[in-house]
Formats: structure tokens, sequence, C-alpha cells
């Protein structure tokens, strides 16, 4: 206990303590609910939603929802929520983080909160780490759920459910689910999925083109099992929508062949405390002579010098079996906190092509990032969110700070009875094995089960062979399969049984002493032989994780034991001054079988991780401070987006208001720049005529009127009023064009039997819109990732790179906003129904070739695709020429989005 929880008393226990009250009423309510009949349960959920409609707040129902939910899951599992479970559930709903013990229920614990506050109508979420734990729990707690009347789902990768006692599968892990449309399953009181298919599905129905084809509702409320997991260790790998873009280059491959030629420390230098590989003199000079270049960062191809980059980081950062594993000829990512696969996963800027470079394997394409988000900013768009997990406490302020979530610890319901050991120092790696496996051995001899947890798969299979040479039967857990690892996992505390498993396998799943189904005679047998023995065969960089592993031991007031054994050469120690506990051991001349028990260096390790956390707290929040740039913009973009989805839906002729602004914004601006010097006679009518020509049809009496209306300016007060009518001018006309485009459309889709031609025009608008949208988004995107990239250089100018990084990116907005706004009004006077009969010009257009399609033109959905106006010496369809000053017919544009005039492009040499 701290001083000043000595003087002042411990916080948690007085939060702990004001909820008793709370407790009590539940309590009291429990009798009136058990003489409820079924139906009369089921009406219960009615009813609070009557009063909630009546100006009753979630908190005012809170002890008889409790009960009635304490009730159900008596009725429906034979499980009653102990008081502490009332008080983790009292904490969820609160909106902050329960910690709570392995074993003491956080999956029923989550049905008070959940049940609750989806009784305001707008769904529940509750996120879970893997799909065999959300399909588990939808099917387990759906029974409470349905007992009170509500509906339950699950969301699973490329799969939905809803709970349905009746159904049944082939594959029993999915016995009580019936498989509906995504959107669906959203539409239930209570889903649950995991952290990777909410965020997705919150990506891609920010890609969609019509309302209807969007799945989730507004995020209400989220319980987020493992809340340490998926909001700190999962935190930094942010989530990513992405396209193939250009083919794989042979270049990766020869650059692998190349860096593995390289010395440490003589051509480039590690730093494993950074998880930085870099190149040094010599190595620059080595590269430079391969290369043929006499300056790398000048001489050669840039994109070539990033190639280089990622194949060194591949090369000395990067190890097989334990950052990543090869598999049926693909690299794929292994979790550095769980152990587990991470399918479909990639690293990102060219780190994962090198590594497909160095092990031989094929390279796959570059991709290109439609839409990206973070954990981070995703679970805070909730408009409430809670937390469950075992393991906390160490995180409080990262919660606080990130999450604005404050950690509450919940008393366990038995006391904790676990005797954990000190850590046992050796040597070398071989020692702290053979005496690892020597450990085992002793206790499955005595019936004793043993939980071994390792770092990384491969030191799972080393482990795993020492047992076998020994004649230990044991189960090695890789979390590959989650559903059979479940099952494992849970008989890991029968007799005699030796379990291993990366840290985070199983988690989610209570061992139980005597196997699962328990078996009160073999229970009885491992209580006395001292229950499960966890061994932590190295300290993880984070303490949350080590304690994870000691919390699966000792549930519920069992007996059990903990101990972790530690080398010098494990990574930790290595980097963290391991050498210096060597020569101490050295000196003392202590054989390599032979370990210390020194809480000096027991400290020293508990030092070295605080240190670390601090560090991955450090790069997290770095991470967020960025982010939350970009996330700010996205907001604004995917509102936008929004807005023109519903409108699309319920008021057409709003998205026509919305494109004529844009029409008006143009013009003022094209006004306002060729009139911008302080003498009339310098005023660029010219260019002003020019540029609204390529925007609608300008005939030669509206050149006349811009004549007459330019004779008006004269001082700077008539200036003003000249520019005034001009822009007043051009936007009438370019209404009028406007409607008459429309009605041009209309007719056109009379011609092609389009069933509801009236209603053209507002899908051309809504497909304009969002095609703008949508294209130069994903090119802010990338431009924003080369940003962030080089912006650290920054601060070897004295400048702080977040600053500058935030002052260039609103920059990049407002031109990304600027080159939305010309997208759409460049091209939506030019629009023309798919199907229409290709004119004469349009086929000399195509007999132009591809290369200089324009993306617009490309990337055009739906019920219209966009096609220049026939300009320049190609002819119209009534065989007129079009001045060189008008856009090329190809469809190029300026780097500022206007398009590019036909004598400076496909004219240029005519």
């Amino acid at each position: 206990m701290s001083f000043l929880s000595k003087i002042f008393g411990d916080p948690n226990a007085r939060v702990v303590a004001d909820l008793q009250p709370l407790v009590e009423q539940i309590n009291e309510l429990g009798p009136e609910v058990e003489k409820l009949s079924p139906v009369e349960l089921k009406a219960k959920s009615t009813g609070f939603k009557t009063q909630l409609q009546g100006g009753k707040s979630l908190d005012d129902i809170l002890p008889e929802a409790f009960a009635c939910v304490r009730g159900a899951a008596k009725r429906a599992l034979g499980q009653r929520h102990f008081d502490e479970q009332l008080v983790g559930g009292i904490v969820l709903h609160q909106g902050q983080i329960a910690e709570m013990r392995t074993g003491e229920g956080k999956t029923l614990t989550a049905t008070l909160a959940v049940y609750l506050n989806a009784l305001a109508g707008q769904g529940a979420h509750v996120v879970t780490v893997n799909d065999y734990l959300s399909r588990r729990d939808a099917v387990w707690m759906g029974q409470v759920y349905y007992a009170l009347g509500m509906t339950t789902s699950c969301i699973n990768h490329e799969r939905a459910f809803v709970y349905d006692p009746e159904a049944s599968n082939e594959d029993e892990t999915y016995n009580g689910l019936k498989e509906v449309p995504r959107r669906k399953a959203y539409e239930a009181d209570i889903t649950y999925g995991t952290n990777n298919e909410f965020g997705f599905d919150y990506l891609r129905d920010n890609m969609v083109w019509q309302k209807n084809q969007q799945v989730q509702r507004p995020l209400h409320y989220a319980i987020v099992d493992e809340v340490d997991s998926i909001l700190i260790d999962e935190a930094r790998t942010p989530l990513i929508i992405s396209a193939p873009a250009e083919e794989a280059t042979e270049k990766y491959v020869d650059i692998a062949k190349f860096v593995a030629g390289l010395k440490e420390n003589e051509d480039y230098n590690l730093d494993e405390k950074m998880r930085a590989a870099t190149l040094t003199e010599e190595g620059i000079g080595k590269a430079e002579r391969w290369l043929g270049v006499e300056n790398l960062y000048t001489g050669a191809d840039t994109q070539v010098v990033h190639w280089l980059e990622a194949a060194v980081k591949a090369k000395a950062l990067f190890k097989r079996d334990r950052d990543y594993v090869v598999r049926d000829g693909e690299v794929v990512i292994v979790d550095e906190f769980t152990g587990r696969l991470m399918f479909g996963r990639r690293y990102s800027d060219g780190l994962h092509q090198a590594i497909e470079a160095k092990e031989g394997v094929k390279i796959q394409r570059e991709s290109m990032t439609m839409a990206t988000v973070t954990f981070q900013n995703y679970f805070r768009m909730y408009q409430k969110l809670a937390g469950m997990t075992g393991t906390a406490a160490t995180e409080a302020e990262e919660f606080h700070k990130i999450y604005n979530l404050e950690v509450v610890t919940v008393p366990t319901h038995k006391p904790t009875i676990r005797q954990d050991m000190s850590d046992l120092i050796y040597k070398t790696e071989a020692a702290k094995y053979s005496a690892v496996a020597k450990e085992i051995k002793e206790r499955h001899i005595k019936g004793q089960p043993t939980l071994v947890g390792t770092i990384s798969i491969a030191k799972n299979e080393i482990l795993g062979e020492l047992l076998t040479r020994e004649g230990i039967p044991h189960e090695v857990l890789n979390a590959k399969n989650h559903a059979r690892e479940a099952a494992i996992i849970a008989q890991a505390g029968k007799r005699g049984a030796v379990t291993i498993a990366t840290n985070m396998a199983g988690r989610g799943v209570d061992i139980i002493l005597g196997g699962n189904p328990a078996d009160a005679a073999e229970a009885e047998f491992v209580k006395s032989v001292g229950g499960l023995h966890v061994i932590g065969t190295e300290r993880h960089e984070s303490r949350r994780i080590d304690n994870q592993l000691r919390g699966r031991s000792g549930r519920q007031g069992d007996p059990g034991s903990s101990q972790f054994f530690v080398g010098l050469e494990d990574d930790l120690m290595r980097i963290f001054g391991g050498e210096r506990v060597k020569t101490m051991m050295e000196r003392l001349g202590l054989p390599d079988d032979v370990p210390i028990e020194n809480q000096l260096i027991t400290k020293s390790l508990a030092q070295a991780q605080k240190k670390v956390e601090g560090n991955n707290f450090d790069i997290r929040k770095h991470l967020v401070e960025y982010d939350d740039v970009v996330n700010k913009q996205r907001e604004v973009i995917y509102r936008r987006r929004q807005k023109i989805l519903e409108l699309a839906e319920t008021n057409p002729t709003a998205l026509k208001d919305e494109i004529l602004h844009l029409i008006n914004e143009e013009i003022k601006q094209v006004v306002g720049f060729h009139t911008a010097a302080g003498d009339e006679t310098t005023w660029d009518l010219e260019e002003i005529y020019e540029v609204a020509n390529t925007i609608f049809p300008v005939s030669k009496e509206i050149r006349k009127k811009l004549n007459e209306l330019e004779s008006l300016a004269g001082d700077a007060s008539a200036d003003e009023l000249a520019r005034t009518k001009i822009v007043d001018y051009l936007f009438k006309q370019a209404v009028l064009a406007y409607d008459a485009h429309e009605k041009g459309l209309i007719e056109q889709a009379k011609r092609l039997n389009n069933a509801e031609p009236e209603k053209i025009m507002s899908q051309v608008e809504r497909t304009v819109l969002l095609r703008a949208i949508d294209n130069h988004w994903v090119q802010h995107l990338t431009a924003i990732d080369h940003l962030r990239a080089g912006i650290g250089l920054r601060g070897y100018g004295q400048r702080e790179p977040l600053v500058e990084y935030k002052r260039e990116s609103y920059k990049m907005y407002n031109d990304l906003l600027g080159l939305i706004r010309n997208s759409v009004v460049y091209s939506v006077y030019k629009t023309q129904l798919s199907g229409a009969p290709v004119q004469p010009a349009q086929r000399q257009l195509n007999e132009l070739g591809p290369s200089k399609t324009s993306t617009a033109q490309s990337m055009m959905m739906g019920a219209a695709t966009s096609t220049a106006a026939p300009m320049g010496k190609l002819k119209d369809s009534s065989g007129h020429k079009v001045g060189r000053n008008n856009p090329c017919p190809c469809g190029a544009t300026l780097p500022d989005g206007r398009p590019k005039k036909y004598k400076h492009c496909h004219g240029k040499n005519v």
C-alpha cells in the first residue's frame, strides 16, 4: 500500500463501497423477480423500454433491470450472479473498466450492463478477442437475453448470425446460431464480435454508394472484453482497407540478396531497444557502389532507397518463427503479445515485401490505402465505452489519458491463495529449458497440472521437443485453432496435465481443476497436490502479460502457484543489463545449471519492464496524437459522405443544391482570382471566359455580356460591384445550363428505357459527389502517409515534428476540399449515361489510347459514367471544331484538379 493510501485510504475500496447500496437494492428485488413467470419476465423488457420513453434514465431502472438479468441467468444457465459480479456490472454500465481476476465470471458479469444499455433501443456491442469466443458467448449468454425477450447476434469473419435456440449446424461450434445478412445481425439488441470485424465494418460502411448497403447502426454502447489486449496491445496496428496498386518488382529480390551480405556494426547499426536498423557510412558506400551512383540519397531512385531501408529492417529486426512464420509459401505475422498467427494482416511500407524477398517466397503486390482507422479512434466513437480484463491496473494511466476510462478493481468472490514464487535466473537458455523440463516432470509425476507460458511459437516447439524426449505427454497451443485451443485449455487443470501455450493462448477460457466438466473427486485430488502450477519461461516486456499468465492459476479461491524461469540470454535480460548479472554469476563461480534467486535482479527486471511499458505508451500516445489530426479530417469527410447518402434517399433535390453551391464557389474563386489586380484594365476576362467554358458551354452572347459587366468597373466600390455582377451572371447561366443538361439526361434515359428517368439526375449527382470524395480521399491518405514518414526530419531543423505535421496536413486538407469541389464542378456537366451511343468525337478520344484516361472517368460507378465533351480538333456530334483553350478530351487534369487545356496536351503538336 502506498504512503498516500495509508493516510487517505484506498480510493478503489471507497468506489466499491459507494456501490454497495445499489447491490442491496438489487438483492431486495430478487424474490419478486423469482415469482415472475417466463412470459412475465420477457414482458419486463417492454415495460423498461416504455419507462425510458417516458423520461426515466437507465440509472433509474438499473436495480430492477439487474435483478431481472440475475433471475434470467439462474433460470437459463443455473448460474446466479455473485454480489461482486453485480459490482462489476455497475462499473461497466458507468463506462469504466472492471478489473476482475481470471475465473471471476466476466462473461456473465457483462450481461448486466449489456442488457440495461440495450434497452435504450440503439444496440449494444460486446467485443471479444476471437471469432470462436464471440460465437460461444453469443450462444451461451444468448439464452439469458432470450429469456428476457431480447435478440442476440454474432459477427464473424465474412459471416453473421442471430441466436436461435432451435438452430443446429454441421459444425457444432455454430449450434444455436442461424446465419443471416450482416445488416440483420447488427439490428439485434446485443451483438458479439471481434474488434477487427466491428472496425472493418465501420470502414466499409463509409465506402458504400447506397445507404441500404451500410450494415452498422450508430455506435451506442460497447463492452470490450480483454480490454488491455484490444485497446493497448493491438492499438499500434491500425485497421486498413487496401487495394492492389502497382505490380511487385523484382528489385525486392535483388536488394534482399545485396542486404544479405551486409554485416552488423560494419554496414548497419542495430538498436534493439528502439527497434531500429540503419545503414552506416560503410553500408551506404557499399550500396552506392552496388547501384552505381555517387550519392545514394540524390543519385538513385528514392523508391530504391525505400526498398533498401525496408530490406535492412527485414534482415536485422524481423526473425522467422518469432515475428512471423512461413506457411504455404506465405509470410504470416505472429502477434507479439498473443503468439497468434494474424492471417490477412501485412506489414506496411514495403516491409512485408522485403521479408517475402528475404524468405524466398512469392512477393505479393503493393497495396494502396482506401480507408484506415486506429482502434483508439474507432472505439472512442462509441457514445459510451466500457471494458473488462484481469489485468488493467498497470495501464490505468493510459486508459485514462487516451480513452477517458477509469479502472475499478472488483473484489474477488473468494480470497486469492495462489503462491507467486521468486524468479529463478539461469546463465544460459539451454540450462533454463532443461530446468523447466525437470520441474514439469516432477509435478507431472505427482499428478499436479502445469501450464507453461512462452513468448513465441519457436520457443513452444523447443520446449515441446524437450518434453517429448523426456516422455512427458503434453499439449502445445500456438493460437492457431481457437475452438480446439479453448477445448484444450479447459482441460489444462486435469490430473498431471501439461499444457504449453503462447502467453495469451486460450485467453477468455477458464481452467477448472479436475477438468471441464469438473469431476469432484478429481478436483479434490488436484487441490491436494497444490492446484494448477504456472511456469513462465521468459519475462514479457509488459508486466501485465506476465500477470495475465499467473492469473490462470488460483481461480475463485482455488490453490495454485506460479514461477518464472529467466535466462540471461532472454531478450529482456540481454537488452537491460544481463551482462552485469552474468558477470556477477561468473564471479560467484556458479555452474550453468544452478540458478540464483535474487530480489535485486527481480526488481531490476520489473524496472526494465516499467521502462519498456513507458516507451510503448509513448509510442501509442504518439500514434494517437498524429492519428487525431487525420481522424478529425476523416470525421468531416465521412459526415459529408453520409449526408450525401441520406439526401439521395430522403431528399434527392438537395443534391442539386449541393452541386450548384460548389459551382457558385468555383465561379467566385475564378472571378476573384482573375480580377484581383487594382486596375480593372488588368482584369483577365479572357481567362474567366475560358475557365467558365470548361465548366459549362458558354456562348458568344455570354462573352459579350461579360464585357459589358467589366465596363462597370472603375473605383474600388465599382470594382466590387462589377465582380459581384459577373459572378451572379455566370452562376445564373450555369444554372440554366445545368437545367438543360438535366433535361438532356432525362431524355437520354427515356431512349435507353430507364425505369425511372425522372430520378436519373439525382443518381448522377450522387455518383459525381461520391466519386470525387472517394478518389481524392484515397490520394489524400497516401499523401498523408508520405508526410508522416518524413516529418521526423523536421526535428533536425529545430522544428517540432507534430506541429509541422498539423500545419502541413491542414494545408493538404484544404487542398483536398478544393480538389473535391473541382472534380465535381468540372465533370458534372459532362456526364452521359452508360449505354449511350458513342459519338464520333468520343470514338476519336478512344483512339488516343488509355494512358490519358482520367481517374474520374475510369472510376465512375452507378448509373452514369464520366465522358469528356468533344473538343479541339476532335469534332463534336455536329461536326464543329472546338478551340485550343478548351479542355483536352483525354480528361487529363492539372495539379489543382482543373482540366488541362487541349493546346497544352494532345493539341500541343497539332
